[in-house]
């Protein structure tokens, strides 16, 4: 039988996501209420390395729940890959007595932890802090909401210029290896066509998709795209679209990193509260090295090497409804 936690560490690590500071307050002020001692990790595994590492209290994450990004930094490691750079943040971690780990990052991040916990016996619970939603295991990640609802307000604003001009708009939103935001947004703004990794839409169906609506004089189309579409994103998208359909005033729109920012959502501070507290009840509890999921509305724990290892899959029916939706 493990024994007790006692001292707590918080990091953040990979790609930002609104509603992370949300998860570190939750998490702190629950170890707090249990009498345990935290420690914020600065600068993700990076800052674990370099022994970035601050106690925190109560006071540490006032006036933080409605702000963007995270307070503790966030990082991506190339030394953490290596077992010399783990062995000198482990140091850094039994330095201060700290025995236990919450995480909140994205699939890189899991694997951090996962490391730690096997090669080390250092009990870690990880949250999902990713805008993508393509963590297996939870119906919701800290970030998707306030992401794709910034996305949504942009492309509005993109379908109203559109509309006086009779243009077609290539819009690109976040999502490299998952189009949970082009999906959404896509579909929330009414996109006559959608680009998504997951389901190899070519080019063809959409030249003439277009075609048909271009005899029916409809001018004004909007196609969202996933940055990781196989297409190359809006750009080359656009590129083929004008050689195909020359007469159609075309316009392209990447959003970027604008997705990342801003206030939190009701919605993904929620989550992450539920996410944070979860994380250290799970951890006094012996509930180690597990995700932290929400499934059917109520707390899922996932192993985290399956966490890790499994993909979320896409419904069969989303696409079909964004064809007879745009139809």
């Amino acid at each position: 039988m493990s024994k007790p936690v006692t001292k707590i560490g918080v990091l953040t690590s990979g790609g930002d996501s609104p509603g992370m500071n949300a998860a570190i307050r939750a998490a702190v002020r629950t170890a707090l209420y249990y009498g345990l001692e935290v420690y914020g990790i600065y600068r993700g595994y990076n800052g674990m390395i370099e022994d970035e590492i601050v106690k925190m209290d109560s006071r540490s994450v006032a006036n933080i729940i409605q702000r963007g990004g995270t307070i503790l930094k966030t990082a991506r490691s190339k030394e953490f890959y290596n077992e010399e750079g783990r062995k000198k943040a482990y140091a850094n971690l039994v330095k201060r007595g700290i025995d236990g780990l919450v995480v909140i990052g994205g699939n890189g991040s899991f694997t951090g932890a996962y490391k730690l916990s096997q090669e080390f016996g250092l009990p870690c619970v990880a949250l999902p802090g990713t805008i993508d939603k393509d963590l297996y295991g939870t119906d919701f990640t800290i970030g998707f909401d306030t992401a794709v609802n910034t996305a949504v307000q942009c492309i509005d604003k993109i379908r109203d210029t559109a509309d006086a001009h009779d243009r077609l708009f290539i819009v690109e939103v976040m999502g490299r290896h998952a189009g949970y935001i082009a999906l959404h947004s896509g579909i929330a703004t009414g996109a006559e066509n959608i680009l998504i990794p997951e389901e190899e839409t070519t080019i063809e169906e959409v030249i003439t998709s277009l075609s048909e609506k271009e005899k029916r004089k409809k001018l004004v189309n909007l196609v969202v795209v996933a940055e990781g579409h196989s297409s190359g994103g809006a750009n080359g998208v656009a590129e083929i679209l004008k050689q195909h359909l020359p007469n159609l005033d075309t316009r392209v729109t990447i959003l970027g990193h604008i997705q990342r920012g801003g206030s939190p959502t009701c919605l993904d501070r929620l989550i992450a509260s539920r996410m944070g507290y979860h994380a250290v009840e799970s951890l006094l509890e012996g509930r180690h090295n597990v995700m932290v999921g929400i499934l059917n509305n109520a707390m899922h724990y996932t192993p985290i090497e399956i966490a890790i290892r499994e993909k979320q899959r896409l419904g069969d029916d989303w696409m079909k409804m964004v064809k007879i939706l745009a139809s």
